[in-house]
């Protein structure tokens, strides 16, 4: 009994190195892209579209990445997706040091990894409670968002003061390492990470049931629709954050030591949200919290907006990721406990793909039109604005305000 404890432990241990491994690799890319693409270009709507390319293949694959990694193996499936991500990377820095590297090779390349990563987050969305069993599911999440949360903290602003000093296209080889060692932790965890079907629904089944449960449920369905707003704005934001920096703050985006401090505003931010987010739920529950956090996002993120000063800037985005933290936390963790257990992968996909895949490259894409016509802060104020209208729909659902009410 020791004995399997023991193999137990050690797969998860090696299960979570590997996800802080490509989490930690992921962050290095997403400072690293934009202001590689904003060097080569000068232009805030190529910087948009790398944002935009990396968020897409979420509502394109998004239905059958879930249905697929409820029927396969789903090591076999993340190690190899490790591995096509390793490979797309490796040839930003190579292009790079041989001087053909161009602002179009980098957002395929985006294309290509986030597709990757879009059916590696479906497998992983199932292999976890596979791993580690129901009874510990809660415990082993909170230890991954926790180790996550950290890294989200620590990686983009160390990322920010390497990109001021070397050159991006060669901290885009880092996450190109990690993916590498994302795969082979993956690889020699020895447990199952696949529970084996019997029912012989077809892949066009799951999908279907995936979204009816989503479209079903009218505090699920709402949830949804409103993070999709929500992530506009998110959207919005990295997409435009180097060239509003550049531009707005005069934090320039090369050899300027501040850059780091603005890309560690959400990650600080959303440390906050972890560690209130508890205590807000037991006290509030989660209908009522998400009617109290969107209005304060929006709150929050019009601050920022408004601001001239990088220092005031800051204030507000660490206020913005926290506020943009708690109700995506909130929105997730009501989904995964009123969601059946074997339709995990499913159904979090399918939210996943509608609120993020859908708002993230809106957001981004609607973005960069408005900036290039009118500079990046009317870019930033367009995502805002359709947060603002994601608040309004919140605010006027009876279902959501009902069951806030209880």
């Amino acid at each position: 009994m020791t004995a399997v404890v023991d193999s137990s432990a050690r797969d998860f241990r090696r299960y979570l190195a590997a996800r802080l491994l490509s989490v930690a690799g992921s962050l290095v890319s997403v400072v690293a892209l934009p202001v590689l693409v904003y060097q080569l270009t000068g232009s805030a709507g190529w910087t948009s579209a790398v944002a935009a390319a990396e968020a897409l293949p979420y509502l394109v694959f998004g239905l059958l990445a879930g249905a697929l990694a409820d029927r396969v193996d789903r090591r076999v499936l993340m190690v190899s997706l490790d591995l096509v991500v390793a490979g797309a990377l490796a040839t930003i820095p190579l292009a790079w040091w041989a001087g053909v590297l161009t602002a179009g090779h980098v957002v395929a390349v985006a294309v290509v990894a986030q597709t990757a990563f879009v059916f590696f987050d479906a497998a992983n969305f199932g292999a976890l409670p596979a791993l580690v069993g129901k009874d510990k599911l809660t415990a082993a999440y909170a230890k991954l968002y926790g180790r996550t949360t950290v890294a989200e903290l620590v990686v983009p602003p160390l990322a920010g003061l390497l990109v001021a000093v070397v050159a991006p296209a060669s901290l885009v080889a880092v996450n190109a390492l990690t993916a590498v060692g994302s795969a082979l932790l993956v690889r020699a965890v020895q447990s199952a990470l696949s529970t084996p079907r019997t029912d012989g629904a077809t892949l066009v089944r799951d999908i279907g049931s995936g979204l009816r449960f989503v479209w079903g449920n009218p505090i699920v369905r709402t949830l949804t629709l409103v993070g999709a707003t929500h992530s506009a704005a998110a959207g919005a934001w990295v997409a435009v954050m180097v060239p509003w920096a550049d531009q707005v703050l005069h934090v320039r985006p090369s050899g300027d030591v501040r850059l780091a401090a603005l890309f560690s505003c959400w990650g600080v931010g959303a440390l906050v949200a972890s560690r209130l987010l508890p205590k807000l739920t037991e006290r509030w529950g989660g209908a009522r919290l998400a009617l109290s956090g969107l209005p304060a996002s929006l709150v929050c993120a019009a601050g920022a907006l408004l601001s001239t000063h990088w220092v005031a800037a800051m204030v507000a985005a660490v206020a913005w990721g926290a506020a943009h933290s708690t109700v995506v936390i909130n929105a997730i963790t009501y989904r995964q406990q009123v969601c059946p257990p074997d339709m995990q992968s499913r159904v979090n996909t399918t939210a996943r793909m509608i609120a993020w895949g859908l708002g993230q490259p809106a957001g981004a894409a609607l973005a960069g039109v408005v900036a290039v016509a009118a500079g990046p802060r009317a870019g930033l104020g367009a995502g805002v604005a359709l947060m603002a209208v994601g608040v309004a729909l919140a605010w006027v659902t009876p279902t959501l305000r009902r069951e806030a009410t209880r």
